[in-house]
């Protein structure tokens, strides 16, 4: 099943996309996506319900804005240089262990608003990203099982501004977590819906052309072993979000380095999890 929000900015609705691509409002099955639908049997309930109703349900226009597919989860955590060419082009080691940083929920906006450079920004950039919805709280779980904890999967632009996360005493998180830092989305991909997370292609043009093309089966850590790892360090509640890391082709890997300026246009995709596009623009009081 593919979740999505849709409607105005704080006002959005919970929403289902079905197989033939048409996205039908199911406020009527009464619960948004938040923790509490992530922590019980409520992916399954809904999916009965909409076999049951979607006739019944009302027909979102194709041109209705997209929200974030769920609303703000507790946090945001990402893995950082999880690709061994992108932590090159970063010049950067390869990690022993996963890198671990937050990103701020208030970063998070739908897959197709505008992204801000923020206020003095020079070196904002791009990062497509798979990102984990977790489905079941998890504290110190096995790789074995960590599949199991995870409710489905989302496409993320882990947008970063490269002189706050690395120029300034190294708080990646200052960084990651601008206004409009996270399109989440288009939708969620419930867990059944994809195969292998660890075998997805994905990738992002800038101003139509490609520069991010690559797999998550190059992935350091998979996602078992991510998910694992940081439940050994904080319990991760139901709707929390993991993003996984980016590949290779990050403007701070051009020589020279290359940032987004306003007008330039993103676009980014993985295998299964649909795609999104951003317009840059500059930041205004």
């Amino acid at each position: 099943m593919k979740l999505i929000r849709f409607g105005t900015t704080g006002k959005e609705k919970p929403g289902v996309q079905l197989k033939n691509g048409t996205r039908i409002d199911v406020s009527a099955f009464g619960q948004d996506y938040d923790e509490s639908f992530f922590s019980d049997d409520s992916i399954e309930q809904l999916k009965t319900w909409v076999e049951n109703n979607k006739n019944e349900c009302p027909v979102i226009d194709e041109s209705t804005r997209l929200g974030a597919p769920l609303c703000r989860p507790s946090k945001i955590v990402c893995v950082g240089l999880n690709y061994a060419q992108h932590a090159a082009e970063s010049g950067m080691d390869v990690p022993s262990e996963p890198v671990l940083f937050f990103k701020a929920t208030s970063a998070i906006v739908g897959p197709n608003d505008d992204l801000i450079i923020p206020k003095g920004s020079e070196k904002t950039d791009w990062e497509v990203e798979l990102a984990v919805v977790i489905g079941k709280k998890a504290s110190y779980v096995s790789e074995a099982d960590a599949l199991s904890h995870i409710a489905g999967y989302v496409l993320h632009n882990d947008y970063s501004e490269r002189a706050f996360q690395l120029e300034k005493e190294g708080q990646w998180v200052k960084g990651k977590s601008c206004d409009t830092f996270a399109p989440i989305g288009p939708f969620i991909a419930t867990r059944d819906e994809i195969s292998d997370p660890n075998n997805l292609n994905l990738w992002l043009t800038l101003n139509g052309k490609k520069i991010q093309n690559s797999s998550t089966s190059d992935f350091i850590f998979n996602i078992q072993e991510v998910v694992s790892y940081i439940s050994q360090f904080m319990t991760l509640l139901p709707g929390d979000i993991i993003s996984t890391g980016t590949p290779f082709g990050v403007g701070l890997g051009f020589n020279p380095p290359m940032y987004l300026q306003p007008g330039d246009v993103v676009e980014l995709g993985i295998d299964g999890l649909g795609t999104s596009k951003q317009t840059a623009i500059a930041y205004t009081t």
